[in-house]
């Protein structure tokens, strides 16, 4: 029984001695690493011509990728990574997308979307889901995340949309820092620029949306865009910035859903600026046969009828 509790009383003894004792207690303090790059200044109004000029020099995108997927958080209880979805891209202004989605090794189709800006459809082979419904919509199925996604969302991502100064007041925050990592994983501070974007409304005026500046090159690293009800809808991440047909673009963006808990990467490897895009490049036509769910119908009647006589079940 001593033997047992000798060990108890040594611990006790080395905890009673360490706060008194110099020789076996050492303090460090830690210390924030901040980097040493060259930074440019800008003022608020520089910021919101850089924006803007980016903006308004894309008119459509088209481009080949590949995407890192993951889904799932808190919510499900579990996240589950898809690697290297090979996809294609088309953006048109003012508001038109048409994403394709493969899946991995077999290359037949995971999702394929497509918007106009209002009205939405997406249709999910592997589930055998066509779901049609208007980007405003609410979304009823949070069991099925994918079903949630609005197109939208990557479309106003992947083109960061103008400042209109007229309906959005921007304002400037110089004092945040932009998070780095150095080649051995050391966590480095990097002064950034943060544009406030607020949408003026009288009654109900709201955040609209945030855009990070990078200190060394101005440019968007990062895109916060939220909903009415100021929850977070995206949170976008630029980084490797390179010229397509003499446009300065991301070759790499990361789109973090939140609420339904998606996070796409998607790696550039090829990349078309303001190439002409037709009309019948954004059509999406319903698969026979598929089970039909409309989003902007009640809840009780989401499900449409594919095939006489035979209802889908809801």
């Amino acid at each position: 029984m001593r033997r047992r509790s000798a060990p108890f009383w040594l611990t006790a003894l080395v905890i009673a001695v360490l706060p008194t004792s110099g020789c076996l207690l050492h303090r460090r303090g830690v210390e924030e690493r901040y980097s040493k790059a060259p930074l440019k200044v800008a003022s608020r109004q520089d910021l919101v011509d850089i924006a803007n000029q980016q903006a308004d020099s894309i008119h459509s995108l088209k481009a080949t990728v590949d995407i890192d997927t993951s889904a799932g958080g808190v919510k499900k209880g579990e996240i589950t990574d898809y690697k290297e979805i090979r996809g294609y891209i088309l953006a048109r202004k003012p508001g038109e997308l048409h994403m394709v989605g493969l899946m991995p090794i077999v290359r037949t189709t995971a999702f394929d979307m497509v918007s106009n800006g209002t009205e939405f459809k997406l249709w999910i082979p592997p589930r055998n889901r066509f779901v049609v419904g208007l980007e405003n919509v609410p979304t009823p199925n949070t069991d099925k995340a994918m079903e949630n996604i609005r197109p939208q969302n990557f479309y106003e991502a992947l083109l960061i949309q103008p400042i209109n100064t007229e309906t959005e007041l921007a304002v400037l925050d110089d004092n945040g820092y932009e998070i780095l990592y150095d080649s051995k994983g050391h966590r480095i501070l990097q002064p950034d620029y943060e544009l406030i974007i607020i949408l003026k409304d009288h009654n109900n005026p709201r955040l609209s949306r945030k855009i990070v500046f990078g200190r060394t090159d101005l440019k968007p690293h990062r895109q916060y865009i939220y909903g009415e009800d100021g929850k977070l809808v995206t949170d976008s991440k630029y980084a490797y910035y390179q010229d397509y047909d003499g446009t300065s673009y991301p070759s790499q963006i990361e789109i973090t859903m939140p609420q339904e808990e998606y996070d796409f990467t998607f790696k550039m490897l090829k990349v078309e600026i303001n190439q002409p895009l037709h009309d019948d490049q954004f059509v999406l036509s319903q698969p026979p046969g598929a089970e039909v769910i409309h989003l902007d119908r009640p809840q009780s009647s989401l499900v449409e009828q594919v095939q006489p006589g035979i209802v889908v079940e809801k």
